[in-house]
């Protein structure tokens, strides 16, 4: 889904989903080296146009909102990361995760644990 984005639009929707709601001035606001205000309405416009958005109009201003359920969205953007920055290798992300992470509690290493014996169970 947003795989296929061009660079600028893929941003813009990343941020959107991660702060929910927003205009097009708080986007881009948040956009690392943000393009003009214009460029950004109109990249917002063709979000829309492929049904990865939606508005509401307050005060006179848009107010976008991603369009597809956030589970799909994280799904497709996860994939994306794990195909540029660890060659399509969902074990090297995983690897690479716990590694960052300095205190696991218990409960997240139990549940890592169980997601590994359920895909232990699967090759069988």
């Amino acid at each position: 889904m947003i795989g296929n984005l061009p660079r600028r639009e893929r941003e813009l929707f990343e941020i959107l989903c991660s702060v929910g709601e927003a205009t097009a001035a708080d986007l881009r606001e948040r956009m690392v080296d943000p393009p003009s205000y214009s460029a950004v309405r109109t990249m917002m416009t063709r979000l829309a146009a492929k049904g990865l958005v939606r508005h509401r109009v307050v005060d006179q201003a848009y107010v976008y909102r991603s369009a597809p359920q956030a589970a799909q969205v994280k799904e497709s953007a996860l994939h994306q990361m794990v195909k540029n920055f660890f060659d399509g290798s969902a074990v090297s992300a995983a690897t690479a995760l716990v590694g960052l992470s300095r205190n696991i509690e218990t409960d997240e290493l139990d549940a890592l644990q169980r997601a590994i014996d359920e895909a232990r169970e699967r090759r069988k």
